[in-house]
């Protein structure tokens, strides 16, 4: 589904939109005029903005303020006229408008790899998509917290991003982000791929979406319960995510906390792997997040943990996050503290340390957003954001007299 805000002439908006919403998407719009499509996009927060081209709807202003927050933007042009402006202002997805929806929704869901305005990088499809799994040990470390707010900072920088709920013993994305769970989406696109028919129609049909002002994102929700772990075999998870890296640029996986093999231990090789998402996350993943708790009891299961991880991951693959560090559970200096103890027994020197945040947690949770949204100015967000800017994202190009292309946007203009 795609969230669609509309700005045509009468006569064609009614010549479309039930063949939009037949297609599956939400129209949350009908504007009249560029200005007022500009001012409520970051209330709106849509997907596509669909515009005539002619100079009422469509101008260099709303142009930038849809590459600015990652807002895909499509003109159709009634006459000549209106193509020499769209190309004048260097929008190059410009249909005629008495296309057929058919024709438009190609473009609408992204199917066509056009650049959108000149100087854009080399098409999505030619691009490979970097998969980061949140990986940490038993003890609630914070895999849920940290794989959501940095999927929605990666979206916020301009990106494409899914988030995908592996953990085969619980999910908690969906609830933590206030999104339906009856169906989960990972289990869904698993069986799917276990039967050769997952497409990239069926995977926009499954994914849920979190709508936020310039940082949505795709969900894949995770099982309700422990039971239906059977259902997450690893071939077809493997199959998921490389159906899923197909389509968006960033892959967060919130995984699993075990990485015990129970059913080598009795012998039975045929029997259902419980923990086998979590080892088919870690395995097609470019870079695996490995998360533990700043306390005394979090900081000897995570050095525990990342021994038995260095097992299945290079450890060039591996980042290191502490997360909560606060004085009351280590004294005076506890950065520090956490520092000298990774660098002693595990020899990890370049960890990143998230503060104790509790004040913007609980507003994320109440209000089930990310904190980018729910608490923007909080410290615990600040630094997952200079985390994923730093360590993930790439370096943006130096500044050119031309507009930043489509979709990427530059990291300075992340908010």
């Amino acid at each position: 589904m795609v969230r669609l805000a509309l700005a045509l002439d009468p006569a064609t908006e009614d010549r479309l939109i039930a063949d939009a919403v037949e297609h599956g998407h939400a129209i949350v719009a009908r504007l009249v005029g560029w200005r007022d499509v500009l001012e409520n996009l970051d209330v709106l927060a849509p997907d596509v903005v669909l515009v005539g081209a002619g100079r009422a709807t469509l101008s260099g202003e709303l142009l930038a303020g849809c590459d600015d927050r990652g807002i895909r933007l499509i003109a159709l042009a009634a006459a000549d006229a209106d193509r020499a402006h769209a190309a004048q202002l260097g929008l190059h997805e410009v249909l005629d408008r008495s296309a057929h929806w058919t024709a438009i929704d190609a473009f609408v869901r992204g199917g066509v790899p056009v650049p959108s305005r000149l100087g854009d990088p080399e098409p999505r499809a030619q691009r490979a998509a970097e998969v980061i799994a949140v990986w940490g040990p038993a003890g609630a470390p914070g895999r849920t917290t940290i794989a959501v707010n940095l999927a929605a900072e990666f979206a916020a920088a301009g990106h494409s991003v899914a988030l995908v709920d592996a953990d085969p013993y619980g999910g908690a994305i969906a609830p933590a982000l206030g999104l339906l769970d009856e169906a989960p989406g990972l289990a869904s696109a698993c069986r799917l791929a276990g039967g050769d028919a997952l497409d990239r129609a069926e995977l926009e049909r499954i994914a849920q979406r979190y709508s936020a002002p310039r940082a949505s994102f795709d969900v894949f929700t995770g099982l309700v319960g422990p039971s239906r772990w059977p259902e997450l075999a690893h071939d077809r998870v493997m199959a998921a995510i490389r159906a899923i890296a197909a389509r968006v640029e960033y892959v967060v996986i919130d995984t699993g906390f075990s990485l015990e093999r129970d059913e080598e231990l009795t012998s039975d090789q045929f029997a259902p792997r419980r923990n086998a998402a979590t080892f088919a996350a870690i395995s097609a993943a470019d870079r695996v997040v490995a998360v533990g708790l700043a306390d005394p009891v979090g900081l000897s299961r995570l050095l525990r943990g990342h021994g038995d991880l260095l097992e299945h991951v290079e450890p060039e693959r591996v980042d290191v996050i502490v997360n909560r560090v606060r004085t009351a559970a280590l004294g005076i200096d506890a950065h520090a503290q956490v520092r000298q103890t990774l660098r002693r027994f595990a020899g990890i020197g370049d960890a990143t340390l998230l503060p104790h945040d509790g004040r913007a947690t609980d507003a994320a949770i109440l209000t089930a957003r990310t904190l980018r949204d729910a608490a923007p100015r909080s410290p615990l967000r600040a630094a997952l954001r200079e985390y994923a800017l730093d360590r993930i994202l790439p370096v943006p190009q130096p500044a050119r007299r031309r507009r930043s292309a489509f979709p990427a946007v530059r990291r300075a203009a992340a908010g």
